[in-house]
């Protein structure tokens, strides 16, 4: 094992501010792709539509986060170059949350959709760049720990709480997602601003200066780094995954295994939980042994693990599976943007971290729509759960054949 450094009291408080943004928009998209195939399922009729709705993530993600990215990476103001960005997403996100709380049809509720996550991406990539921008790459791990931490207490919050929410009313979980979204984006911006001006004034610039890359550029980037292509392949699969499961986990445990909505809600929370768990332990072991290589370790218990519920939903076996899926989960969302950090040059964060995103929306398209097409195709076969339990085989899938690449990534970086 190799040693690695405390932090320092500086870097403890800016990974506590920088976690406040996750958490308000890890909320925002939970509910959205969580609660909104329950509130639509009672005007559509098919689980394919609901998959092309929540995959329209994954469709402003192939372009939004590049064109922002790279542009937060020139752009120069008095409130820097990437905090402009989340002061112009948010009420747009927060009044898209708002229809699709209200919406009563297809047309509405695919617009709103279309607006909350073309805003979500313009506030996320800005954000996302900021780690690398003020966070040295020794401590990344427990970067993206500490951030997981945030992204997970969101999560929960939404799971949980939507699930609460939902059974007073529709809108209502959409409705306290936008006040909460708005508040704690406010107090960030207001707080990195005056952060910012302080360190401005003792340190000089604390972003790196760059130029917006232009598309040529960035294919010549990928032409020149075989690992980033290897590991941008890696994590489609790996929210492909996540996609998938987002999508439907609620309507398997609610529709497929039969609890009811708030009963539905506690499970789903106590495996994030555990996720939860898992996000700093994760960061910390990362850090001292090795990114890749913890992430090698856990993707064939998690994929395995993933597959189980398509085969069986007994307690016996679905309650301790789902303790290790949740704890392993936990490792494959907090290590990626970790694993990417030493390999980015520098001046080229915003535009990286946008074909970071890119690749996580290629995921998170194929993802809800395979998921979508499998619980219709194989109704039959998995009659016992109205078809639900088929999704455990799209997120189980991409897991295993993720391993692929990332062993051959393994091999091409140093992961000291």
């Amino acid at each position: 094992m190799s040693e690695r450094r405390a932090l320092r009291t500086e870097e403890k408080r800016t990974l506590a501010l920088l976690g406040l943004p996750t958490a308000a928009l890890a909320l925002a998209i939970t509910i959205v792709t969580t609660y909104l195939p329950v509130v639509a399922s009672a005007y559509l009729g098919s689980t394919t539509v609901i998959g092309v709705l929540i995959g329209l993530e994954g469709v402003m993600a192939l372009w939004v986060p590049i064109v922002v990215g790279a542009w937060s990476d020139e752009l120069r103001t008095p409130l820097g170059g990437r905090l402009p960005f989340l002061v112009a997403a948010t009420p747009v996100v927060v009044v898209a949350l708002l229809l699709i709380g209200f919406a009563g049809g297809t047309i509405v509720v695919g617009l709103a959709a279309a607006l909350f996550f073309i805003a979500y991406f313009v506030a996320y990539e800005p954000y996302r760049a900021l780690y690398p921008d003020l966070v040295a790459d020794d401590v990344a791990g427990r970067a993206q720990s500490t951030q997981a931490l945030f992204r997970g207490a969101g999560t929960g919050l939404a799971l949980v709480g939507g699930g609460l929410l939902i059974a007073l009313g529709g809108p209502v979980p959409f409705v306290v997602a936008a006040a909460v979204t708005a508040t704690t984006m406010a107090v960030f911006v207001e707080v990195a601003r005056r952060r910012r001006r302080e360190r401005v004034a003792r340190d000089g610039e604390d972003e790196p200066s760059g130029e917006r890359t232009t598309p040529r550029e960035l294919l010549e980037l990928l032409r020149r780094h075989p690992e980033l292509r290897t590991f941008l392949a890696a994590n489609a699969l790996w929210e492909a995954s996540l996609g998938a499961l987002k999508t439907f986990v609620f309507l398997f445990v609610a529709v497929g295994v039969g609890l009811g909505k708030p009963e539905a809600a506690g499970v789903i929370g106590g495996v994030a939980l555990v996720a939860l768990v898992g996000s700093p332990v994760s960061g910390w072991v990362g850090d001292r042994i090795g990114r890749l290589r913890l992430m090698t370790r856990t993707l064939p218990v998690y994929g395995v693990g993933l597959l189980l519920p398509a085969l069986t939903q007994s307690l016996v076996v679905m309650v301790p599976t789902m303790l290790v899926v949740g704890f392993a989960g936990g490792v494959i969302m907090t290590l990626p943007y970790a694993i990417l950090q030493p390999l980015m040059p520098r001046g080229h964060h915003g535009a990286l971290t946008g074909l970071h995103s890119l690749s996580r929306g290629v995921g998170a398209s194929l993802g809800p729509l395979l998921a979508g097409l499998a619980i219709e195709l194989l109704a039959d076969p998995f009659a016992g759960t109205d078809g639900y339990a088929a999704m455990w085989l799209v997120c189980g899938a991409a897991i295993l054949l993720s391993i692929w690449p990332s062993r051959r990534l393994a091999g091409m970086v140093d992961d000291g």
